[in-house]
């Protein structure tokens, strides 16, 4: 079929990010959320970012013009879908949440278009075996925050098939991105290697190693990482971290057991940028606040 309109399904922080890119790459995009709330909040989110990129040279003010032309946001699944070539689960990483969410896509969708799960460390196998066609879906994993991170991690299951592989992979380069690909395996490459290195943070923090701040210093200056595994986390979410540490000890062993301090603070609410206060505090603006973080 003719490459053309993507939908993205879920309007948080993750899906917003993926229907900026994908409209500022030139296609149309329909962002989808039950909430209007949600994808009123998500218009604004994006509006400002298509400002600031236009203030950075990023993106000129005639793609920031078009990019919203191409935009549309709305809460029927079925009106999205109708002409859609490629679809974008971007929901909450709940195996549960996800299988309703695909079902009702492939209800949805035509039989052409290629079905996508943005999941960071789920089996994308497991969330496609109830599909009539498991062979047109495969993960397309973004990273956060979408508009800056040049990624996109295609994951290929165990039936995905080489055409749908082409089609996610030519849709991830009109959006801009550079792609690797890589096998159903737990935690892919990139959230493994995420996960283990936040982990040995955190037990750093508990060890007396260095305080939190070092240790991000450390990774950012002598490890050329453009952000510190503590500063990382809080950014994706301390609980979005914590799911993803439970997942892979579940599946590849106590290496990847969260760290008490890690739990101690998704307990308490502490969750990162998201809510304000992580390992470190931040502003509404969700900038960081030139402030010592409180741990270990």
């Amino acid at each position: 079929m003719t490459e053309g309109q993507v939908v993205v399904v879920g309007a948080g922080i993750m899906g917003r990010g993926i229907a900026y890119v994908t409209a500022v790459g030139g296609t149309a995009v329909h962002l989808v959320d039950v909430s209007d709330a949600v994808l009123a909040d998500a218009r604004v989110a994006i509006d400002r970012d298509l400002d600031a990129g236009t203030a950075r040279g990023k993106v000129t003010p005639e793609s920031a013009s078009a990019a919203r032309d191409l935009l549309r946001t709305m809460t029927s699944l079925d009106a999205a879908c109708g002409g859609a070539s490629l679809v974008i689960e971007a929901v909450i990483e709940s195996v549960t949440v996800k299988h309703q969410v695909i079902a009702a896509v492939e209800r949805a969708a035509p039989a052409d278009a290629v079905l996508a799960t943005n999941t960071s460390a789920l089996s994308v196998t497991e969330l496609g075996a109830a599909l009539a066609d498991p062979s047109r879906f495969l993960g397309m994993h973004f990273f956060n925050p979408v508009p800056k991170m040049a990624l996109c991690e295609l994951v290929r299951s165990e039936a995905t098939s080489e055409a749908t592989l082409e089609r996610a992979e030519a849709a991830a380069r009109r959006m801009g991105k550079v792609t690797v690909r890589v096998n159903d395996r737990p935690g892919f490459a990139t959230s493994r290697l995420n996960a283990l290195l936040g982990n040995e943070g955190f037990r750093m923090l508990e060890e007396g190693v260095a305080t939190a701040e070092d240790i991000d210093t450390a990774a950012r200056l002598g490890l050329n990482h453009p952000m510190g595994p503590l500063e990382m986390a809080d950014l994706v979410g301390l609980d979005v971290r914590l799911a993803v540490l439970e997942h892979l000890a579940a599946t590849l062993g106590d290496r990847f057991a969260p760290s008490p301090t890690h739990r101690r603070l998704v307990a308490e609410g502490r969750l990162g940028r998201k809510t304000g206060h992580g390992v470190y505090r931040y502003g509404a603006d969700g900038a960081r606040l030139d402030e010592p973080s409180d741990l270990p």
